[in-house]
């Protein structure tokens, strides 16, 4: 059964959405929609563990994921989980790390857009190999804000 929740976070309104094993997906809602929950305890765990995030602490989440995606996005999605908060790395080293040359960046980097759990498997701490923000599903403004978050924590 699939379960909703919508909340408030400094950078607009999140939409969390869960099956019964686990999170599916999370992403930014760029039309405001009043606060409503699914009341189930993944669904409070993930809450409670994003407004922690939000409010400066240095979590790691710990909610079960089940995110849809190819075996290359489902590898990639996990390797995007061991970028310490707070850092960044660029998708050349992505590639690096999961073993592949850095000539596959832009392969890693089309499974870092497609990753359905914003936040909760951090792709906004993979940067361009020159520094720079390159894309993000939410915008730029917000993968800076989230990486300033960290940043001052």
């Amino acid at each position: 059964m699939k379960a909703v929740l919508v909340m408030d976070s400094p950078l607009g309104a999140l939409q969390l959405t869960a099956e019964e094993d686990g999170l599916t997906a999370l992403s930014f809602l760029d039309d405001a929609k009043p606060p409503t929950a699914d009341d189930t305890p993944l669904l409070q765990r993930a809450r409670e563990q994003l407004q922690a995030y939000f409010s400066g602490d240095a979590i790691t989440f710990d909610l079960p994921l089940r995110p849809q995606g190819t075996p290359f996005q489902q590898t990639v999605w996990r390797a995007l989980q061991t970028v310490p908060y707070g850092q960044t790395i660029s998708y050349a080293l992505l590639a690096q790390r999961l073993g592949l040359p850095a000539s596959h960046a832009r392969a890693v980097g089309a499974a870092v857009g497609r990753n359905p759990l914003l936040i909760i498997v951090p792709c906004h701490r993979i940067i361009g190999h020159d520094g720079r923000l390159t894309g993000y599903a939410a915008g730029l403004p917000r993968k800076q804000a989230l990486l300033d978050l960290e940043r001052a924590a």
